[in-house]
Parts: C-alpha cells; sequence; structure tokens
C-alpha cells in the first residue's frame, strides 16, 4: 500500500511496495557515490531486488569500512575509481566490462561538495563540473553498449542523476566558460552548474534512447524532475510520486532514487515533464531545468571535452 504523507518511506519500503524483492536476479548495477549516507541506502535497497552490484570507489578498503553490515561480498564487488580524472573512470570502466557485458542500472551519486576557492583537475576541469557532471558522463559512455544490451521489455535499463534542488541557482555557464576561465569564479555557482548538468544529461539521454529501451531519471528531495516528455496521464503519475515518497528529509530523496531505478510503473508510463513555463511543484524548478537546446549544448561539449565522437 502506498505511504501516506505522515509516513516517510525508506528506500526498502519503496522496493517492497513495487514487489522487486528477489525480482532482479542474474541482473548488473554499477552505482557511483555508494559509501556516502545516500549510497549506502541505495546500495541497501538494491542489494534485496538480487541486483549484482559493482561499486566505483576511491578507496575499497575505506569503502568496506564506511558500507559496514550493508557490505556484502557475494553480491558487491569493488572498482577503483578517481572521479577527479578522466583517465582514471576509463580504467574503471575497463574493469567493469571485463566482469559483464549487460548492466540494467547506472546509478550516478557521487557527488563533491562546493569548493570556495576555484580548483581544476588535472584535465584541466572545474573540480565540481569535472566530478559531478563530466565522470559520470564519461562513465555512462563508456556504458552505453552495457545498457543497451541489457534492455527487456519486462525491466528496461535505466541511469539514475542524483541531482539536487541547488540546480535551480543557475543554469550552464556559456560555452568556453564552464570552468570559469573568463573569471568571476562562484562556488555556489559551480555547484549549481553541475547539478542543472545532471538533470540536463538525464533529458538527452531520454531523449536519444528511450525508444531503444534505455531511460534516465534525475532525481531530487522526493521529486522525479526529468525524464521522457509529458503524458496525458501526469496527473495520476505524480499523485503516485508524490504518495510513495511523502515526507521530507534525506529517505525521501533516496526513496526516490530508488522509485526510479526499480519502480514498476516506470516500464509502460513517463515521469512528468515540462516544455513550457508552468511549475508542476510550486518552487521546485527554475526556468532553465528543461531546455533541449541547452541540454544538446551540453552534450556535445561534454562528448568534445572528454575526447568522444557521437554515436547518433
Amino acid at each position: 500500500m502506498p505511504h501516506s504523507v505522515r509516513h516517510e518511506p525508506t528506500p526498502l519500503d519503496i522496493v517492497k511496495d513495487n514487489n522487486m524483492e528477489g525480482e532482479l536476479l542474474g541482473k548488473w548495477a554499477v552505482i557511483t557515490g555508494s559509501s556516502s549516507v545516500t549510497g549506502i541506502e541505495i546500495v541497501q535497497a538494491l542489494a534485496v531486488t538480487g541486483l549484482r552490484l559493482i561499486l566505483p570507489v576511491p578507496n575499497q578498503a575505506k569503502a568496506i569500512v564506511t558500507l559496514g553490515d550493508a557490505y556484502n561480498p557475494n553480491r558487491m564487488e569493488f572498482v577503483t575509481i578517481d572521479h577527479t580524472s578522466l583517465d582514471s573512470v576509463r580504467e574503471a570502466t575497463k574493469h567493469i566490462v571485463s566482469k559483464t557485458e549487460k548492466i540494467s542500472l547506472l546509478v550516478c551519486n557521487e557527488t563533491i561538495s562546493p569548493s570556495p576557492n576555484l580548483q581544476l583537475t588535472k584535465d584541466g576541469f572545474e573540480v565540481q563540473f569535472a566530478t559531478n557532471h563530466l565522470s559520470h558522463f564519461l562513465l555512462f559512455q563508456l556504458l552505453k553498449p552495457e545498457l543497451l544490451a541489457a534492455s527487456r521489455p519486462r525491466f528496461q535499463s535505466r541511469v539514475i542523476m542524483v541531482a539536487c534542488a541547488e540546480h535551480r541557482k543557475h543554469g550552464l555557464n556559456e560555452r568556453g566558460n564552464y570552468n570559469f576561465e573568463k573569471g568571476g569564479y562562484d562556488s555556489a555557482i559551480a555547484y549549481a552548474q553541475s547539478k542543472t548538468a545532471n538533470v540536463y544529461m538525464a533529458n538527452e539521454i531520454e531523449r536519444r534512447y528511450g525508444t531503444r529501451g534505455l531511460h534516465a531519471f534525475s532525481t531530487d528531495s522526493g521529486r522525479i524532475i526529468a525524464g521522457a516528455s509529458q503524458q496525458d496521464d501526469t496527473e495520476s503519475l505524480h499523485s503516485n510520486l508524490q504518495s510513495e515518497t511523502g515526507g521530507k528529509g534525506s529517505a525521501r530523496g533516496t526513496a526516490t532514487a530508488i522509485w526510479g531505478a526499480i519502480g514498476r510503473e516506470l516500464e509502460s508510463k513517463d515521469v512528468p515533464s515540462r516544455d513550457s513555463e508552468d511549475d508542476l511543484h510550486g518552487t521546485a524548478y527554475a526556468k532553465h531545468t528543461y531546455s533541449p537546446a541547452e541540454e544538446h549544448r551540453l552534450w556535445e561539449d561534454s562528448l568534445d571535452m572528454i575526447g568522444l565522437l557521437d554515436d547518433q
């Protein structure tokens, strides 16, 4: 039974409410940021579904300690990764694809908090943009064949971008200024740009690959804020989402990420989205949240930054 707004569901509640316990045996998922507070909750919930979990982490020994009782060596494998290094992402991906040729779920949860001073990675990118966006963009591009190969009518492949409300504060910097090359660095703007990039990446994945059975959603503290184009039954789906993820706090946001990852309804429906200036959730969206032109621009520029050609 869906939870009322007076009861904050846990990620495990979402798994149980969707009757997904043990339903994804034999399938694989990749989860970044698995040793963060939200990451641990995501790992615990998805493990119950029967998924085999690959966890890219900076330090495997530390991750085992941080995960504590959530760590199950029979269902989880670590891969070393440094999200500030594109070479490290490439190397980690090689290890991932050596373990499986089919990946049903990619959860992009790794994030770095705002830095007071401008910091560039060794690749020359602003550290928040590099960690929160570019590393995941490259990871997706390199795992895309495995995600497409794993998609089935009963469970289509999904990408979950864990964004946050901070995306509302700022869209993308202009081309040639993603890394504040023109000066005027502001840590809040840098962080907001990276979170907007998460939303845009989900939108563009859905636009490009949704018809091929590969879907993407971005989540924000209890709301799915990005996905495919709007459907006629948006209102009923929105009501269900609100009932399943009622309440406030980080648990609600994590539960929403799980709902996006395994929710049964998402096999037959698209989540609410707006191409107009109407605001579905009051203050939830900024005007820049949905912009096909900006999403396309970011996609093309990101491909150039990571040194890949577009396959479309």
